[in-house]
């Protein structure tokens, strides 16, 4: 599979790499490399694996070099969303040595970070092989990297679920909560059904937007699919609990998705996954993936 980004996601590097630029020269520079590193002196790097992965955003090292040093030539021998082994070369890149070691921290920081979401997703991807279940991401990102964490997610063979508040309805119990508490009206039911009322009557937003509900016990799936939603998420509920629900669906709604989520590990994933749900949803691709080891092998 090959990604490349989306002028939304080089927007966001754009946005990041500044920063981090910033961070490490705060209008000063590398004084190392000033004391050191003459700037005539050129070099030529490997961008290499130290662990078997999936590898994501190759596109950074291009722009981290725009904003640094133009002359700087990048050369990729892998793309993103392709498996990779410890000691295969991604890339190598040419020019100025002290730009090629301004750039990689940077690059590396970046990349190890989106390669260990792409990583950890496949495993899950690779957990639920041959169910009915797709593999989800969140939105628990780090703010600002939310389009880069969830392009790498793709790039790991999983979903993206709606990308913030702005493009899906997702009715959670603090929502229903409060709706009950100033609403004469108080079933899961009506809240869904008041929802998809409010986007009907946004023409702009009307075919493009899911109305999904939050539930945690059976007794609340019964409500909510006399909505009906477009998809109810089961939250924290046992597997028994989960293919008891798919009953209920099956009986009521045979429409509307399950999804799962809650507490969800690669030791558990693949059992949910069996009981039957539609879609699985795992905060952990991108608030707890490991980086994968990928390092800078310099050929001077």
């Amino acid at each position: 599979m090959t990604l490349i980004f989306s002028n939304t996601e080089t927007k966001t590097a754009k946005q990041l790499i500044q920063a981090a630029l910033d961070e490490d020269l705060n209008n000063i520079g590398d004084l190392t490399c000033n004391a050191l590193i003459p700037k005539s002196l050129k070099a030529e790097v490997n961008l290499v694996a130290r662990e078997n992965g999936i590898v994501a955003g190759l596109p950074i090292a291009n722009l981290v070099f725009e904003s640094l040093d133009t002359s700087v030539s990048t050369n990729f021998q892998t793309d993103d969303g392709n498996e990779i082994k410890a000691g295969q070369v991604l890339a190598t890149f040419s020019g100025p040595l002290n730009s090629l070691l301004i750039g990689e921290r940077t690059i590396l920081n970046f990349m190890t970070h989106l390669s260990g979401i792409a990583s950890l997703t496949q495993k899950y991807v690779q957990k639920v092989s041959g169910t009915k279940a797709v593999v989800l991401d969140t939105r628990k990102t780090l703010p600002g990297y939310r389009a880069l964490a969830k392009y790498a997610v793709r790039a790991g063979g999983g979903t993206n679920h709606r990308i913030g508040l702005y493009d899906g309805i997702l009715i959670k119990d603090n929502h229903l909560a409060s709706w009950a508490s100033q609403s004469n009206q108080s079933t899961i039911a009506e809240a869904i059904q008041t929802a998809r009322k409010s986007v009907e009557e946004n023409i702009s937003i009307a075919n493009n937007i899911s109305i999904e509900v939050e539930v945690d016990t059976l007794e609340q799936l019964e409500d909510a699919l006399d909505g009906p939603p477009d998809i109810v998420l089961l939250d924290n509920m046992t597997t028994e609990q989960l293919k008891k629900a798919i009953q209920t669906r099956n009986q009521k709604k045979p429409y509307v998705l399950l999804e799962a989520s809650g507490g969800i590990t690669l030791e558990t994933v693949q059992e949910i996954a069996e009981t039957g749900v539609d879609r699985i949803s795992i905060g952990a691709l991108t608030h707890s993936a490991p980086s994968l080891d990928l390092a800078f092998d310099w050929k001077y």
